[in-house]
């Protein structure tokens, strides 16, 4: 290879986000530009109250929850199969029903499906809407319209989903190459055959990859939501805490681990199972 092949291969081996100033003036604009990132980072670190000396002085608190939670309290565990079945429900129908409402909604968020742009803008900023709720939130107003259980758990969590998993499935649509989506309109094809023969069979492998890690997500969220009465292991943890049964809390802790462990194992594999068959 020559010096100027090397020369090139050397220059391409690293590649930057932004052009590399050429000019004293685009130094000075980019120290600036530093300069107001770390302003930032001091102003939000102020506002929110980051003091290391405090998080150094409680170490010894959190050292004593520790040691009064060790060993755990294994007699426990036959109590709560029932909860972790439960909250293994709700995730399993909170995703469900993301998926129902959210496809819907995404066909008519994506850009390149049709040219209504002020629906689709009406759709986004609703999507938008949904997800900046916080499930817990959601969970507490089902709670008071539902009742306490695990139903109330379902909805927070499927309608949460439904504007997270709206917005991924709508960025992937405007992904997709658009080349059939055209030979199909040319051959007369109706919006729902658009839909049917040219947007999911190049959108449903990335899909199923995202409803899976949104089941593991809900996981977890499951468990945080009986906090608040949506039933589940998180009714049993905040329980234990509020009467000091550390070693019980430590019990909840580690079969909620293995949950989440256990389902990212099981979607990890099917993940790659999906990508392998795709790629066939």
């Amino acid at each position: 290879m020559s010096a100027h092949a090397n020369a090139a291969v050397e220059r391409n081996a690293w590649h930057w986000t932004a052009p590399r100033p050429r000019s004293l003036g685009g130094w000075i604009g980019y120290a600036a530009l530093a300069l107001l990132l770390g302003w930032v980072l001091i102003w939000s670190a102020s506002g929110a109250q980051m003091s290391w000396r405090e998080l150094a002085a409680g170490m010894p608190q959190i050292g004593d929850f520790l040691a009064r939670s060790v060993p755990p309290d294994w007699s426990v565990l036959p109590r709560l199969w029932a909860p972790a079945l439960e909250t293994i429900q709700i995730a399993i129908w909170g995703t469900l029903l993301s998926v129902v409402l959210a496809l819907p909604l995404s066909f008519i968020a994506a850009s390149n499906l049709h040219n209504w742009h002020w629906l689709r803008r009406i759709t986004r900023q609703f999507l938008n809407v949904i997800r900046s709720i916080n499930e817990l939130i959601l969970a507490l107003i089902f709670v008071s319209a539902v009742g306490l259980g695990p139903f109330p758990g379902v909805l927070a969590l499927a309608l949460h989903g439904m504007g997270m998993l709206g917005k991924f499935f709508a960025e992937n649509i405007e992904e997709i190459d658009n080349g059939p989506l055209q030979a199909l309109r040319s051959a007369g094809a109706s919006p729902l055959q658009v839909i049917a023969f040219g947007v999911i069979p190049q959108a449903i492998t990335a899909w199923i990859a995202v409803v899976l890690y949104r089941f593991e997500v809900n996981l977890r969220s499951a468990t945080v939501l009986g906090m608040v009465g949506a039933g589940g292991l998180g009714f049993e943890l905040v329980s234990s805490l509020k009467l000091f049964r550390y070693q019980e809390t430590a019990t909840c802790i580690v079969v909620i681990t293995v949950m989440v462990i256990a389902a990212d194992q099981i979607s990890q594999w099917l993940r790659n199972r999906i990508q392998r068959d795709a790629h066939h």
